[in-house]
């Protein structure tokens, strides 16, 4: 607006243009003073610059979950977290918790009694019967005592027998705790004594190894 302006004031100050007559009698050629004339003001736009453009780059992660199968050896046997067992001598057939976290397998022993046999110590018990017959009577030598600590209650000193222990086609002589588990689901817990270089536990399956054979 300013430039036009400024060009429209001088062009009010132009002799040529302010009259239209002659000066000092000589004819003025009218075409002439046309053409010198100011030309119509041009309006300009102002050119405003462009908005920049921001580009924005988003990352999203995504963890993804990867599975390994880890291979077992050709020697051990996979174990669900409920089993099939044997015990020998009485050859007991009942169901078993699978419990890693368990040192030695526990066997729910009734009416304990400690006696000696030729200098030797040993225990006279009653094995629950699954079939709800008449309890089972065994007797065997002690190995030795252990003493169980446990959570919330006072530390438990309890004879050990070695008794043979199957699932599948597998047998083990292993140690077994005595104790009094009637107010446990299941009578016999088997310990890592057991599992020890022979079965691997699948905690979220029962009964992979079918019935003691």
């Amino acid at each position: 607006m300013l430039a036009a302006t400024v060009g429209l004031a001088g062009c009010e100050t132009n002799p040529f243009v302010r009259s239209g007559e002659p000066q000092g009698g000589a004819q003025v050629d009218e075409t002439a003073l046309s053409a010198q004339a100011c030309p119509e003001p041009v309006m300009v736009e102002p050119i405003c610059p462009e908005p920049e453009e921001r580009i924005v780059e988003r990352v999203i992660e995504r963890t993804f979950e990867k599975v390994v199968e880890v291979p077992v050896a050709k020697n051990k046997m996979v174990l669900g977290s409920v089993e099939f067992f044997e015990l020998n001598p009485g050859e007991l057939h009942l169901k078993a918790r699978v419990d890693t976290g368990a040192a030695t397998t526990s066997l729910s022993a009734l009416d304990l009694a400690i006696f000696e046999r030729d200098g030797d110590k040993w225990v006279r018990f009653h094995m629950p019967n699954p079939k709800g017959g008449i309890p089972i009577e065994v007797e065997l030598p002690v190995e030795r005592f252990v003493r169980i600590k446990r959570h919330g209650f006072d530390s438990q000193r309890r004879p050990v027998v070695l008794m043979n222990v199957t699932v599948g086609d597998r047998t083990h002589l292993i140690e077994v705790n005595l104790t009094d588990r009637s107010g446990f689901d299941y009578s016999l817990l088997i310990g890592r004594n057991f599992l020890k270089d022979n079965a691997v536990v699948d905690v979220s399956r029962k009964y992979l190894a079918g019935k003691a054979m």
